[in-house]
């Protein structure tokens, strides 16, 4: 029996994936696999017998990555399963800052007598524009940015994807009219709105700065649906009031700038759909099981992408490494065995051999370089 620890609520649609060999807990000691949404972990003492921890949605920076890989713990996330979730908020959030929704239904909460004559005389105040026409500029083109664009593209704005090396899987599946570009120079300062759909990493904090706003089109709207790490708040706030930003609309917020003029601030709701909690959910309770029990790694953000097709009568010897080059031939030549299949693969300093074999394994030789050895 496999426990697997459950650090926040998670869609029992996929917990139910799981099967009978697997206990569901929220007691962290003797875990073999955790199930985590946004609970911080980088103060957590993880336990020895942790082989995977499974988040539920794409980013990952509530969880110690390094330290993970160091004990042999691989992290996998789930990128995807709620890009339409987020995709839908950020158009959502880009027609209240058009229409002014947000002041205006404030606005209205004041009336109280001769309700539809105020309205009619007031409305006037909350005019705003169209978005049709419009240029979006997207600041990663991603699953989540590629929707984006293709939804911007179906309401009838001009859309500029911007990728730095264009070599990105999804941006495949964006729409032709799509004006892909690896200059951001180019697409900031045609852009009317800016969206901001970059993962939240060391070299991304702070990156909307104020040289980078100085390059942003007069008067644009910042769209930020990623992370607030993204974005530099004093130089936001200088932005706003000098004019430069028109608005910025985020899906949470900072003491910074909460309460500030010009901020429409959404309570942190991109994937909190119920479909993309299912999604979420499924797909990691998937990647865990199949790690653990067939050795596969699929979507890890620490470990590379490693699988061997499963077949009746093998067993499968997974080796963990860190700064060996080649991890599949450490392995066979450490190991002994007759080979039927092997697959590996490095990322960074970190890397994994997945061999299967129809000998019978016992005994498991120490392997230089190797941070861990499981026979499945």
């Amino acid at each position: 029996m496999y426990n697997i620890t459950t650090l926040n609520k998670i869609s029992p649609v996929g917990l139910a994936r799981l099967t009978d060999k697997y206990a569901v807990t929220e007691e962290i000691a003797g875990a073999t696999g955790i199930l985590v949404r946004s609970q911080d972990m980088h103060d957590m003492e993880l336990p020895e017998s942790l082989l995977a921890i499974a988040r539920a949605g794409a980013g990952v920076n509530n969880i110690p990555l390094e330290k993970c890989a160091e004990n042999g713990i691989v992290v996998f996330n789930t990128p995807g399963a709620n890009a339409n979730a987020v995709k839908e908020l950020v158009i959502a959030g880009m027609l209240l800052s058009a229409r002014n929704i947000p002041a205006a239904i404030d606005w209205a909460k004041t009336l109280s007598t001769d309700v539809g004559k105020a309205i009619e005389k007031g409305k006037k105040q909350f005019a705003g524009h169209e978005i049709k026409g419009k240029t979006l500029g997207i600041l990663g083109m991603g699953a989540i940015g590629v929707l984006v664009a293709n939804a911007a593209c179906d309401l009838g704005m001009n859309v500029i994807g911007y990728n730095p090396t264009l070599r990105v899987k999804a941006c495949h599946s964006v729409y032709p009219e799509v004006q892909m570009t690896d200059n951001l120079d180019f697409m900031l300062e045609n852009a009317d709105y800016v969206s901001l759909n970059a993962p939240a990493k060391d070299e991304t904090k702070g990156m909307v700065n104020s040289e980078l706003i100085s390059k942003m089109k007069d008067g644009a709207v910042l769209l930020n649906f990623s992370r607030d790490k993204l974005v530099n708040d004093a130089d936001l706030i200088a932005a706003l009031e000098s004019g430069k930003l028109s608005e910025y609309v985020a899906d949470f917020g900072t003491d910074e700038i909460i309460g500030k003029k010009g901020v429409i601030l959404i309570p942190h709701l991109g994937a909190s759909t119920e479909e993309a909690e299912d999604n979420c959910a499924s797909i990691a309770a998937d990647e865990i099981m199949d790690y653990i029990e067939n050795g596969n790694i699929r979507n890890s953000v620490n470990f590379p992408e490693v699988a061997l097709p499963v077949k009746t009568g093998e067993r499968r010897i997974a080796v963990l490494t860190k700064d060996v080059e080649n991890p599949v031939d450490l392995a066979v030549k450490n190991l002994g065995i007759t080979v039927n299949g092997a697959a590996g693969g490095i990322k960074g300093a970190f890397g994994y051999a997945l061999i299967s074999t129809s000998d019978k394994v016992s005994d498991l030789p120490e392997i230089p370089g190797a941070i861990q050895v499981r026979v499945l």
